[in-house]
């Protein structure tokens, strides 16, 4: 077969080894390390790219929040001084001022909760010493309004406790001496690692051991006990069912002893009657057989007996 005839070839890929056949095919670019990739960072929005504002951007801000505040209140204090006790927008300017200042008041308030008042009797008591702070308050003074009514508030407060807290009425000096043994309490026991004795009260506060004594039993009214609260728990019965009731034969312990020299003084044969009949439950007709006596004369003794007795007792009381 001449060459003209050959069937054509198909054409041999070329060999790893010949690098004239790489000439001819493009080459790829390598592709970067996947851990760099890692480290290339999404495109952010615009809106979260802006930074925060600063820690003395926002204290001043805060700062002239609260200026502005302060400016508005005075201004309605300078108003509320210029118009009469009749204006209607007096009632309406004062209403604004408390509606303010209720933080104030909550604030107050739960620093005495938790001292057997409930908390909303406390604020109810603040509001009150809130009321009349702002009447009183003199803005020409140059004093903010927090300033004069946190001690007028307070003051209110502590005189609920003093008036309204006590469960039994006592005296204003023992009250005020309970609160000075309170705060002695709290001091000496800090001071000396103790509980402090009748005579470490008594030399700290310039007192007198019976005085310090009388104040601690006057902190016994402040509170009291339900009679129907369960002792220990919920099971455990009332205190009212642990209480002792009157012995009915209490009375008749009384007149025993009262008759027993009474009895002494009898004779003979009278105190024996006696004894058989209501200390030996026998009937007339049996003590008859055994005195050897009529009924009728153990009867009648026992009438005149019975008289003399309850003669005498009536006379020794």
């Amino acid at each position: 077969m001449t060459p003209a005839n050959r069937a054509p070839q198909p054409p041999q890929p070329p060999r790893p080894d010949d690098p004239s056949a790489l000439r001819g095919i493009p080459q790829q670019r390598p592709q970067p390390a996947k851990e760099h990739a890692e480290h290339v960072e999404e495109p952010r929005n615009p809106a979260e790219q802006s930074d925060p504002p600063a820690p003395d951007e926002q204290q001043d801000e805060q700062a002239a929040a609260v200026q502005r505040k302060r400016a508005a209140t005075r201004a309605l204090f300078m108003e509320l001084a210029q118009l009469e006790r009749g204006d209607p927008r007096r009632e309406e300017i004062r209403n604004r001022l408390v509606q303010q200042h209720l933080g104030l008041v909550e604030h107050l308030a739960r620093r005495f909760r938790n001292r057997g008042e409930p908390l909303d009797d406390l604020t109810q008591v603040a509001t009150i010493g809130l009321i009349k702070s702002v009447d009183r308050f003199d803005p020409d003074r140059g004093v903010e309004f927090s300033t004069y009514a946190t001690p007028t508030v307070v003051g209110e407060i502590k005189r609920h406790f003093r008036d309204k807290g006590w469960a039994v009425r006592v005296p204003r000096r023992l009250q005020e001496l309970r609160l000075s043994l309170t705060t002695a309490t709290s001091e000496l026991s800090q001071r000396n690692g103790r509980s402090p004795t009748v005579h470490e009260l008594a030399e700290h506060l310039g007192i007198t051991e019976e005085e310090v004594l009388e104040g601690l039993e006057s902190a016994n009214a402040y509170s009291t006990l339900s009679l129907d609260v369960p002792d220990s728990d919920e099971d455990s019965p009332a205190v009212a069912d642990t209480l002792g009731e009157p012995d009915e034969a209490l009375e008749g312990v009384e007149y025993r002893e009262s008759l027993k020299p009474l009895l002494e003084q009898l004779p003979p044969r009278e105190k024996k009657i006696l004894l058989l009949r209501f200390f030996g439950n026998m009937t007339q007709s049996q003590i008859a057989q055994e005195v050897g006596i009529s009924q009728m004369h153990v009867s009648r003794l026992l009438a005149r007996t019975l008289a003399q007795l309850r003669e005498k007792l009536l006379v020794e009381e």
